[in-house]
């Protein structure tokens, strides 16, 4: 049934549940599993450039060390992660890699990291759930 699976992946504990679903199900459909994570956006206003660069650095240092964590899990569960980083806003990001990668599953913990904003806001799951081009679960 699912043969293409995305999973929005932000270290998180729900994240982590959604990566536990994902590789049950990569398994079940012998399906291939990505996951994405976001670098939110960068300081609009800085001092200096090098703020602006210290910060970039720091997003990337964070995100290859959560989707390195990933895919160990992945590997010690017998299974291949295939990972993306991609700055942006997350639920928009991770919209626009499941359109043009034709995913048919979007995987999403319940919550993130969004914490007491995803109150007033909406959480990312609920925006991607809203929007999304394929079928979407959301673990809890």
């Amino acid at each position: 049934m699912f043969k293409k699976i995305l999973l929005g992946y932000d270290g998180s504990d729900g994240a982590n549940r959604a990566l536990d679903a994902g590789l049950e199900l990569a398994r079940v459909h012998q399906a291939e599993l990505w996951a994405v994570t976001v670098e939110e956006g960068l300081p609009r206003f800085s001092a200096t450039m090098d703020e602006v660069q210290e910060e970039k650095a720091w997003a990337n240092e964070h995100a290859a060390k959560i989707l390195a964590a990933a895919r160990a899990r992945a590997q010690d569960a017998g299974r291949e992660l295939k990972t993306l980083k991609r700055p942006g806003h997350p639920a928009q990001t991770i919209l626009q890699v499941a359109e043009e990668g034709k995913f048919d599953l979007l995987l999403l913990g319940h919550s993130g990291l969004s914490g007491v904003w995803a109150k007033f806001l909406g959480t990312t799951a609920e925006k991607v759930s809203r929007h999304a081009p394929c079928s979407v679960l959301i673990v809890r």
